[in-house]
C-alpha cells in the first residue's frame, strides 16, 4: 500500500503526449492549442472608427472652424470618403474605416446637425481621439494566441478574425471505460430488487467530457474469461484503459489477477485514503495506462479526480496552481488514512475560499457528490482539524 503522495508520483511518471491533429476551428472549443495562432494582417486591419459621429481633419479644428459640411456618410463595411476640403467632414458609424484625409472623430454627444451642417459643441477635442489605430492590438504575424493554452470562445473568435479556418490541437489519448459487476444493469433496465443500473461509467465519461474526451463504454460480467478477453482486446486498441469495480478483496473481483496474466505491470494497488484505498495503477507494453478504480461511487469520482485528471491534464500539457480553502467546521476523522472530505465551497467578503463540510454515508453515498463542490484533502497524521485550518482542495463543478 502507498501513500497518495506516492501514488501521485507515480500516476505522473507516466505522463506522456499523443501527437497533434488539426480540428475545425469551430470545433476546437476546450481542446489544447498545440501551436502558436499569429495573425494574417494587422489588427485591427485598418484606422478604426471606434465612436459613431463625423470625420474632420483636426487642423481645421485648431485653426477655430466649429462647422463642417457633411460630405458623405459611410457605414462600417464601406470604401473610405475623403473630404475635399477642410470645411467638410464625413458623417461615419462606428467600425468603418477612417478616411485617409481626415484624423479626428467627433462623437454624436458632442455636435449638433441641421441641414446637412454638422457644429461642435464641446472645446474639449484632440487629434487623433476616438479612433483605434491599426496595428494597435497586434502586428502582422504577431503571435495572438501562445501554444498550451486551452482553447476559449475568445480563442475561436480570434482564430475567424485572423481566418485560421483548422488549429493545431494537442491529440486526445483513445479511453474506454470498463465497468465489471453481475449487478449492474443498463440504465433503461428496470432492476431487480438485488441489482443497481450502471451509473460510474456514465459518470467518468461525462467527467472527461470537459476535455472533448469521448470515451467508449464497455460492460463486463464477472466472468474471470471474459474479463482476460475483453482487457486484451482493449489494450490493443486504447492508449487508456480505466475499469470501474472488481479490484477488492472479494471472491469475484478477478481484475488485478486478469491484469497480472496479461502482462500489464502493476505499479501500486490501494492507496493510504478514504475513500478509494483499493485503486490500482499499472502499465502495458503497448504503451497502454491502466487505472482501476473502486467500484463504490463517490470513490470512483474521487480517485478520477485526484489522480486521472491531473495526469490527463499534464499530458495535454495543461498545468494549473493548486488550489487551497478554508475549513469551515470541524473535524475528526481517526483512521491513519488520508481523507477526502467532500465540501461545498463559497467566497467570503473576505476574499477567502471557505469550504464547508457535508455530512455523507460512506464511500457508497453519491448522493452528496450533486451538492457537494470539491474534495478537501485532510492529511493522515492528524485526527482532528479545526475550523479555520487550510487545506488543498479538489473541485469538480
Amino acid at each position: 500500500m502507498v501513500k497518495v503522495e506516492e501514488a501521485e508520483a507515480i500516476i505522473q511518471a507516466e505522463v506522456r503526449g499523443f501527437g497533434t491533429e488539426a480540428v475545425a476551428f469551430d470545433q476546437a472549443l476546450g481542446r489544447v492549442l498545440a501551436e502558436d495562432l499569429k495573425t494574417d494582417r494587422d489588427l485591427p486591419p485598418f484606422n478604426r472608427v471606434a465612436m459613431d459621429g463625423i470625420a474632420i481633419a483636426y487642423a481645421a479644428f485648431a485653426e477655430g472652424r466649429r462647422s463642417f459640411t457633411i460630405r458623405a456618410t459611410q457605414a462600417a463595411g464601406d470604401a473610405p470618403v475623403d473630404i475635399k476640403t477642410a470645411a467638410e467632414c464625413i458623417e461615419i458609424m462606428t467600425g468603418a474605416a477612417l478616411p485617409p484625409s481626415t484624423d479626428t472623430i467627433i462623437r454624436y454627444e458632442d455636435l449638433s446637425i441641421e441641414n446637412g451642417i454638422a457644429t461642435i459643441l464641446t472645446a474639449e477635442i484632440s487629434k487623433g481621439q476616438n479612433i483605434h489605430p491599426q496595428g494597435k492590438d497586434k502586428k502582422r504575424h504577431e503571435v495572438v494566441a501562445s501554444a498550451g493554452q486551452v482553447i476559449s470562445p475568445a480563442l475561436v473568435g480570434m482564430a475567424a478574425a485572423v481566418g485560421a479556418t483548422e488549429l493545431q490541437v494537442k491529440k486526445l489519448p483513445k479511453v474506454v471505460v470498463i465497468s465489471t459487476g453481475d449487478e449492474l444493469v443498463g440504465v433503461e433496465e428496470t432492476p431487480l430488487p438485488f441489482q443497481i443500473r450502471r451509473s460510474n461509467s456514465y459518470m467518468v465519461q461525462a467527467a472527461l467530457q470537459k476535455y472533448q474526451l469521448h470515451a467508449h463504454l464497455l460492460h463486463i460480467p464477472d466472468d474471470a474469461a471474459a474479463i482476460d478477453n475483453q482487457i486484451a482486446k482493449c489494450l490493443q486498441q486504447y492508449e487508456v484503459i480505466i475499469l470501474s469495480g472488481g479490484i477488492s478483496m472479494g471472491k469475484f473481483d478477478y481484475v488485478p489477477q486478469v491484469l497480472e496474466a496479461l502482462s500489464v505491470q502493476q505499479l501500486f494497488h490501494k492507496v493510504q485514503q478514504r475513500p478509494g484505498k483499493p485503486l490500482w495503477f499499472g502499465k502495458h507494453d503497448s504503451g497502454a495506462v491502466v487505472l482501476a478504480l473502486p467500484g463504490n461511487p463517490a470513490s470512483t469520482f474521487m480517485c478520477l479526480h485526484r489522480y486521472f485528471l491531473p495526469w490527463l491534464e499534464a499530458s495535454l500539457g495543461i498545468y494549473k496552481p493548486d488550489r487551497y480553502a478554508v475549513l469551515n467546521g470541524d473535524i475528526t476523522f481517526k483512521p491513519p488514512l488520508q481523507y477526502f472530505l467532500q465540501v461545498t465551497l463559497h467566497m467570503n467578503a473576505q476574499g477567502q475560499m471557505l469550504a464547508t463540510p457535508l455530512e455523507g454515508n460512506g464511500s457508497g453515498d453519491f448522493a452528496n457528490l450533486v451538492e457537494a463542490d470539491a474534495f478537501l484533502e485532510l492529511p493522515q497524521d492528524k485526527v482532528n482539524f479545526t475550523k479555520g485550518d487550510v487545506f488543498r482542495i479538489w473541485p469538480f463543478k
